[in-house]
């Protein structure tokens, strides 16, 4: 049974704008990423599941790889 990769490609994603205004579903995945304050950064694995909830907001965060 091959190892699993411990650690991997992270993505670090930053709150700049707030999602006050946007509707529901965009504020519920900022919450969901773990987003609860304006320029809070949270670390997530870079996944498919991560990168869709990221492109269903890239109007209000900030990304680095």
């Amino acid at each position: 049974m091959p190892k699993k990769e411990i650690g991997g490609k992270t993505v670090r994603v930053t709150l700049v704008r707030s999602p006050i205004g946007f509707t529901r579903d965009q504020k519920q995945t900022v919450l969901a990423l773990g987003l609860r304050r304006m320029h809070q950064t949270v670390e997530h694995k870079d996944n498919p599941a991560v990168r869709g909830m990221i492109r269903k907001i890239i109007h209000l965060v900030q990304v680095e790889e």
